[in-house]
């Protein structure tokens, strides 16, 4: 265990955060997200919910600066949002800024174009999420 990392942020997680550069997009998963479908370097987080990990990872991570740094998935025609979802994922993050907001087979392309997919234990639907790696400011 490390000192001022988040106890949810596992080795291999905290390995892959830093190897990732600046426009590498992440995706934290709900638990039914078929991330091993979609991509090959795969962490598990299982039992551990996604707003948890995200509070975790943004200590260490800085949000892109020029793009939209945080993507979500679009409902499936028919079906419903629940908006507790997306507010529970910007108090984690402390972002007040843009979502854009994928198709889910757009998501699914995105997914395998990812550096890394975390699944969580997240059991909310639509509970996933993807965050893109910016820089570091310099002081």
């Amino acid at each position: 265990m490390l000192k001022g990392i988040s106890p949810v942020i596992s080795p291999e997680l905290l390995k892959t955060l830093a190897e990732m550069g600046h426009g590498d997009e992440i995706v934290i998963s709900d638990a039914h997200f078929p991330g091993h479908t979609f991509n090959n370097r795969v962490i598990r987080a299982d039992g551990i919910g996604a707003d948890k990990l995200l509070e975790g990872i943004i200590p260490l991570f800085e949000l892109d600066a020029y793009a939209t740094p945080v993507i979500m998935m679009s409902a499936v025609p028919g079906d419903t949002l629940d908006p507790a979802v997306e507010a529970k994922y910007r108090k984690a993050l402390g972002y007040t800024g843009e979502i854009e907001r994928v198709e889910r087979f757009a998501f699914y392309e995105r997914a395998k174009k990812a550096y890394a997919v975390v699944i969580s234990g997240e059991t909310a639907k639509y509970g996933n999420i993807i965050i893109k790696k910016g820089v570091i400011p310099v002081a």
